[in-house]
């Protein structure tokens, strides 16, 4: 049996919980929460400070560390994770080789975040890309950040935003690493007072090291969307899906893991995911990657989008509620028998 993940969507009602007046203080690249005034000040929770490097272009990038040695970049210009690298400094996630943060466009590699709405091409997905974040220091109900491996980040809706989805919102992101993992944590907020729907993804570009090497498993048997076929419903038939020229697929109502298999480097990425019921399956092949001016010719041979993503059935929150979202990257060496990974092992857990 398949764990399959149900189409639903978690929604909640929001808590606050004050604790005092929690402020951000810079010094030096660092960034310190004060607490100030009522049970806060008494509490004083002791809060690891911040890393910060600028980089070549000015704009400001988290880093996350853990003891063992794994990291990750998050930028705030976007909210986009850029860099994810195990305990032995290898890097996780593809970045092009013209990725450039001169203009006001998303940097292509990493894990861009698409919000309120997802299509089929770069510029359709939303706006959230394209903003400036902030620093969130009321991840409620969430618990503060207490480490130098997480951070919280928000995204408040603006005047230019109303023009584009017209209804008042907060979107949260909260990026964490531990040893192996990435962990990203979705939330948006209805804060007007009219419900509204959105769509969401979370677009993973994970470094591989020849896409015609790599397998995926867990989406055999269902139903997808092919925007290269004019968005048809098609059924999944084969065993695995390999990769010999472009795809641009939806999969619907996918398991809440999934395996992305790298035969030559022996390793696989597993994708755990919550709340978003989709999955995105993308690489632009070489006809493409030349005709993308922030792709170079040869990036699609060392990359591969495999998506968390709500896109079927938008998700719809009222006023005052929240949905949340939760996805799970981690790597395991493969094992292989016959020349493939064990599939139980990948889609039912790791002993």
């Amino acid at each position: 049996m398949k764990e399959t993940q149900p189409n639903t969507h978690h929604i909640e009602h929001p808590m606050t919980l004050k604790l005092g007046t929690l402020c951000l203080e810079w010094r030096r690249s660092k960034v310190n929460p004060i607490v100030s005034g009522g049970l806060g000040s008494r509490l004083k929770p002791k809060v690891m400070p911040m890393d910060f490097v600028n980089d070549k272009h000015g704009l400001r990038r988290i880093i996350l560390t853990e003891p063992t040695g794994s990291s990750a970049e998050v930028l705030l210009y976007g909210g986009q994770v850029v860099s994810w690298k195990n305990e032995r400094r290898e890097e996780l996630l593809f970045v092009s080789t013209k990725a450039t943060t001169k203009s006001t466009k998303a940097i292509r590699g990493g894990i861009p975040v698409c919000f309120p709405q997802v299509g089929n091409l770069l510029d359709q997905h939303g706006f959230a890309k394209n903003r400036m974040w902030s620093l969130d220091s009321n991840p409620s109900p969430l618990p503060p950040a207490n480490s130098q491996s997480t951070v919280d980040l928000i995204l408040k809706s603006t005047e230019e935003d109303l023009k584009i989805l017209p209804r008042s919102f907060e979107l949260r992101l909260r990026v964490s690493i531990s040893p192996g993992k990435l962990i990203l944590i979705p939330r948006v907020r209805n804060t007007d007072h009219k419900p509204f729907s959105f769509m969401f993804a979370l677009c993973n570009y994970l470094s591989v090291s020849d896409i015609s090497e790599v397998r995926v498993e867990g989406l055999e048997t269902l139903d997808y969307f092919d925007n290269l076929m004019r968005q048809e419903r098609f059924t999944e038939q084969a065993d695995a899906i390999t990769f010999d020229g472009e795809i641009d697929r939806v999969y619907l109502s996918t398991p809440s893991k999934i395996a992305i298999i790298d035969h030559e480097k022996k390793r696989t990425f597993v994708l755990r995911k919550e709340g978003m019921p989709d999955a995105v399956v993308w690489n632009p092949w070489e006809k493409k990657s030349k005709a993308l001016p922030d792709l170079g010719d040869d990036d699609y041979e060392n990359m591969l989008c495999v998506n968390s993503a709500s896109i079927e059935a938008p998700i719809a929150i009222k006023p005052a509620e929240e949905w949340k979202g939760r996805q799970e990257l981690s790597t395991v060496s493969s094992s292989y028998c016959s020349g493939q990974l064990d599939p139980r092992k990948v889609l039912y857990g790791f002993r």
